[in-house]
């Protein structure tokens, strides 16, 4: 069998949210699992912190029916809300909570007839841009909802555009514009994800919504201290299943984008763009080969990807190569190959996984 694996610590997935707790002073805490748990899983996410986490957050129904599916029965909560009043009824049955952060939404639950509670988080636009109501037709909507039979008590929530930049006002302006937006309405609160709960202790709600930093990566570029405590969950591995040796002046791979100044031994890797490494990672980006470290050469393949043995005389056929995890790190990682650290996990979709400490 192919040999790439993406080893899943569910130990350090634990250790990750009790430390998004602890930094949001043990409030209540949604962990953000949409998007497959960032590429990591979601359902083995969702039951390694079942127990733990007061609710999980996904972008869509189906995301959420998969997880019922599986048995799932903490909250779960629709960031991006419906997509159509057609799936109330779904929300209904499947017991679930949902964003409303457009006008026709409000709508949409105002005609919708259930003897059901409906637990919405009504989101405010304080400045992404992109969901959310304006401050003014935020507080008619939630004067409306809260006079809604079927609507039972709101989270007000918003969501923050720059956290990760520790040096912009936005955040600040965000969370006053927030606090005055929602002043003398009843209801808890959501603001902080996770750049917000590193970054920005000042800042804070009732509900945190960690996301990133659940799977151990930095959402802080430049501020590698203040991640010091989140333990990577993902570790992208592989061997090397062929070894040559070239001389000088020898290209490897697509468009001789590596060409060899000294004789060179070369590892071929199983593992390539299709299995989520980036395929424009340049030269040199670092690698770990049987624990030491070592270097990508050549212009990443579908499949495949190319390694330099030359100093590494132990390493050859068989030898093990991580991509990704304690090192190089993610977040490391990323900005070498001019991706963010969230996107790279993202991609993982045909290596299988691995659990370790299920």
């Amino acid at each position: 069998m192919r040999p790439a694996r993406a080893l899943i610590d569910l130990d350090a997935l634990r250790a990750n949210f009790r430390l998004a707790r602890e930094l949001g002073g043990g409030r209540k805490t949604l962990a953000a699992i949409k998007a497959d748990a960032y590429g990591h899983g979601a359902i083995d996410c969702a039951r390694a912190l079942q127990g733990e986490a007061d609710a999980f957050g996904v972008a869509c129904i189906e995301e959420a029916l998969e997880l019922r599916q599986a048995g799932i029965t903490t909250p779960i909560v629709l960031l991006e809300g419906f997509f159509d009043a057609d799936e109330l009824p779904l929300i209904v049955q499947h017991d679930l909570w949902f964003a409303v952060g457009t006008p026709w939404q409000v709508e949409a639950v105002a005609a919708f007839q259930t003897t059901a509670t409906l637990r919405i988080w009504l989101k405010l636009d304080s400045g992404m841009h992109r969901l959310g109501l304006s401050p003014a037709d935020f507080r008619a909507a939630h004067a409306r909802l809260s006079a809604l039979p079927q609507v039972g008590p709101m989270v007000l929530m918003s969501h923050m555009a720059r956290a990760d930049e520790l040096d912009s006002p936005r955040t600040r302006e965000q969370a006053e514009l927030f606090a005055a937006t929602i002043a003398g309405l009843a209801g808890e609160t959501s603001l902080c994800n996770s750049p917000a709960l590193l970054g920005w202790p000042d800042v804070r709600s009732d509900w945190v919504r960690p996301g990133l930093m659940l799977y151990g990566a930095n959402p802080l570029p430049g501020h590698p201290e203040l991640s010091a405590r989140l333990r990577p969950v993902m570790t992208m591995q592989s061997t090397i299943f062929a070894v040559r040796e070239i001389g000088v002046g020898e290209p490897v791979g697509y468009g001789a984008r590596f060409v060899a100044e000294r004789p060179t031994r070369v590892g071929v890797v199983a593992l390539g763009y299709a299995d989520g490494y980036p395929q424009f990672a340049p030269n040199g980006t670092p690698v770990v080969i049987d624990g030491q470290p070592g270097r990508l050469i050549g212009r990443v393949s579908m499949d495949m990807l190319t390694v330099d043995l030359t100093d590494l005389p132990q390493a050859g056929l068989g030898s093990r190569v991580t991509l990704w995890g304690d090192a190089p790190r993610l977040d490391v990682l990323a900005p070498l190959c001019g991706v963010s650290a969230y996107q790279l996990p993202c991609a993982v979709k045909r290596v299988p996984h691995a659990l370790l400490g299920a």
